[in-house]
């Protein structure tokens, strides 16, 4: 079972974020707040989970969390900031849109912004750690997943409804056929090195 808090006196906040190692497509970050004696058997690392049980944690987290938000940097943003950058602005854009501001930020990961003069503490592999942290990994994912999925109808060669945007052989053949979208990262290495051609 998941850790409920980092530390008992101050109104905690989750962080994570989804599609940082993408292709395509933006990063989405969610900041959740539960209530201190939350618990669901199947809370977990979103990534470990199965996605009919991430959309079914989804509706229960929307339902009995304090308050949660949803955030994205698009791609065009992130190629000018970088991923690092775009993923921390993400999640203070989440963490601005919560009904209620934290006192203390939990973020996944090891190393984050400072949002304002908020204490926050990094856990590395913390959705599987703590339960906020774990919520807010589910709601990015589960968020960019959706956003993907609409991207596939305008798009169907890439497979973003399964691959998500990630750099799968499909999604790369798919580049090399089809070039790229006005949604690709053009600062990230969308195919491998060209070999040299033999002359």
């Amino acid at each position: 079972m998941l850790l409920s808090y980092y530390q008992e006196l101050l109104t905690e906040a989750g962080c994570d974020e989804a599609g940082r190692g993408c292709l395509a497509g933006p990063v989405f970050a969610a900041a959740v707040i539960l209530p201190k004696n939350f618990r669901h058997p199947l809370l977990n690392d979103s990534k470990q989970m199965k996605p009919a049980d991430r959309e079914k944690l989804r509706k229960v987290i929307e339902k009995k969390a304090v308050c949660y938000a949803v955030a994205s940097v698009d791609n065009v943003e992130i190629d000018k900031i970088n991923i690092l950058k775009a993923s921390f602005k993400a999640m203070h854009l989440a963490l601005e849109k919560l009904q209620q501001q934290p006192e203390f930020i939990l973020v996944d990961g090891n190393r984050f912004y400072a949002y304002g003069n908020t204490p926050h503490a990094c856990i590395i592999q913390g959705d599987g750690i703590y339960a906020s942290i774990a919520a807010a990994s589910i709601l990015a994912k589960t968020y960019r997943d959706e956003y993907m999925q609409q991207l596939h109808a305008t798009y169907p060669h890439f497979g973003w409804n399964e691959n998500k945007g990630y750099p799968t052989r499909q999604h790369r053949d798919a580049i090399r056929e089809f070039g790229d979208t006005p949604f690709h990262r053009k600062t990230f290495r969308l195919l491998p090195e060209q070999l040299e051609l033999d002359l």
